[in-house]
């Protein structure tokens, strides 16, 4: 929730300079700490950070009352910081991909499950030659061999 945690920070910062209340560096610190921890238990629903900024006010010893000023044009700043939590979340996805990708590569081949269909049904078919594993979804079952067969199901 960086959109969160950007945004609690910098309307703590405008009450303060709405208020006159000069800040000094510890408090700056103390801001910015407060609106990341209190922006990892914001919920992820519309408004929930103007119930975490009373938190981050009370941290540095603005009114909480003062939240009120910001409820005006929260609903616009709310599309912003669903914005930027969206992109954040993309490009962390993003890079964990870009440095895990040759560990999950080794992993899809040495792993038994169907990488195609996951919700596979695993049956352990016996033959007179070997034993072979197979995924019988809706009728199609594909062996490890990938042989594919098809048999009709009934329906219920």
């Amino acid at each position: 929730m960086d959109g969160t945690a950007l945004y609690e920070a910098v309307a703590a910062i405008f009450i303060a300079q709405l208020n006159d209340y000069a800040l000094d560096v510890g408090q700056i610190v103390t801001i910015s700490i407060t609106a990341t921890v209190a922006s990892i238990g914001a919920a992820g629903v519309p408004n929930a950070g103007l119930v975490t900024m009373v938190i981050v006010l009370t941290a540095v010893g603005l009114p909480a009352s003062d939240v009120t000023l910001i409820v005006a044009v929260d609903w616009l700043l709310d599309r912003f910081r669903t914005m930027i939590n969206v992109l954040g979340d993309a490009y962390g996805a993003g890079i964990v991909q870009k440095l895990s990708k040759r560990e999950l590569e080794r992993m899809d081949l040495t792993s038994d499950v169907d990488v195609a269909n996951p919700f596979a049904l695993e049956a352990t078919l016996d033959d007179e030659e070997c034993e072979k594993k197979s995924y019988v979804n809706g009728g199609f079952t594909v062996d490890k061999t990938d042989a594919i067969s098809f048999t009709e199901t009934s329906q219920f």
